[in-house]
């Protein structure tokens, strides 16, 4: 087995590594938006909505305003 055959193999496994990773990634996306823990769909609508006077998507509990 020379280097180059080495260098295939490393680059399908992490390849693979990397689709069932991305996989992993976007089922907990779905589950946990299922679940109602987050709604991502919110964090992607903050791209269009980026003034300054915009509403926050959620609050912060560190600031000085939630805490009066």
């Amino acid at each position: 087995m020379d280097i180059r055959e080495l260098q295939g193999y490393a680059n399908f496994f992490l390849t693979m590594f990397l689709v069932l990773l991305l996989y992993g990634y976007i089922l907990h996306l779905y589950r946990s938006e299922k679940k109602g823990e987050k709604d991502y769909e919110k964090y992607a609508d903050m791209a269009l909505h980026d003034e300054i006077s915009d509403a926050p998507v959620e609050n912060n509990p560190k600031t000085k305003e939630s805490k009066e």
